[in-house]
Parts: structure tokens; C-alpha cells; sequence
């Protein structure tokens, strides 16, 4: 009688757990069939790329039109100005109305303000920012992917 209770509490949780889920085998990510994502996030990162190394040229050549004439140039200016060691962080991708957006974060090491006694004693004066955002591209022709909005 005990076996078959055992027996019985056995067959009751796996059913339990395959009607929950749990029993099931997760599923993996959807590969990306659509050749414009490769471009878009290659652009991404190219552009991100400008930005952690400072290099305005390289970014600017990478944004929209329309960035370029809503944004004033000092303000530009500013977001690839380098004054701290910089990375980045680009996440999956979504498709919506001919664009991609890419859930991103920036992180950057600043030198901490009141770098006194504590700093000295710590032997580190730094702090990590991280900022998450996102980036947008669109495709300006010819498979040709510009940032739409800046991080």
C-alpha cells in the first residue's frame, strides 16, 4: 500500500510539474534572420564606438539628418567629449515601423568630487556612472542604417 502511494505522489508531481512549466525545456532565442538587424546593430556599435573613443567625425557621419538639425553643435560637442574612461553596452534589438531600437547602456569611470583623505586612504578616486538608454537607427537608403536618437 505504501508503494503505491509513493508511486501515486510520483506520477501526481510530474504531472504537476509538466502542466506548470516546469517540466518543460526553456526556449532559445529567436535567430535573427533579417539581414537590415545585422546592419543596423553593426552601426550601433560603430557609432557607440566614436563615442567611447571621442571621436566626433566618426560619430557625426553616423547620425540622421534630423540630429543634425535639432541638435546644436556644442551639444554634439559635448556627448563625444571625452574626459573619463568610457564603455558600453548594447542589448537585443527590436523591429518597429522600419526602425530598430537597441536598449543600450553607457558607463563611464569619473574622477569622484572631494578626492581627499578617504580617496588617498582607499587608494581609488574614481566612480562608476552607468546610464542605461536607448539608441535608434533608421534605414536612410541603400541599407544604409544612421542613430536617429541619441543615447
Amino acid at each position: 500500500m505504501k508503494i503505491r502511494v509513493a508511486v501515486l505522489i510520483f506520477v501526481l508531481a510530474v504531472f504537476l510539474l509538466t502542466a506548470t512549466g516546469w517540466g518543460r525545456a526553456h526556449k532559445k532565442p529567436a535567430s535573427v534572420s533579417d539581414p537590415d538587424y545585422v546592419v543596423a546593430l553593426a552601426t550601433a556599435n560603430r557609432f557607440l564606438h566614436a563615442w567611447q573613443a571621442g571621436d566626433l567625425n566618426d560619430g557625426m557621419v553616423l547620425v540622421s539628418d534630423g540630429i543634425r538639425h535639432s541638435q546644436n553643435a556644442a551639444a554634439l560637442e559635448q556627448f563625444f567629449s571625452v574626459a573619463t574612461d568610457r564603455a558600453f553596452e548594447i542589448g537585443a534589438g527590436r523591429r518597429t515601423r522600419g526602425r530598430y531600437r537597441f536598449p543600450v547602456v553607457l558607463v563611464s569611470l569619473r574622477e569622484a568630487a572631494g578626492s581627499g583623505a578617504a580617496a588617498a586612504k582607499s587608494g581609488s578616486s574614481r566612480s562608476l556612472s552607468r546610464r542605461p538608454s536607448e539608441i535608434i537607427l533608421v534605414n536612410a537608403g541603400e541599407n544604409d542604417w544612421v542613430v536617429d536618437k541619441l543615447p
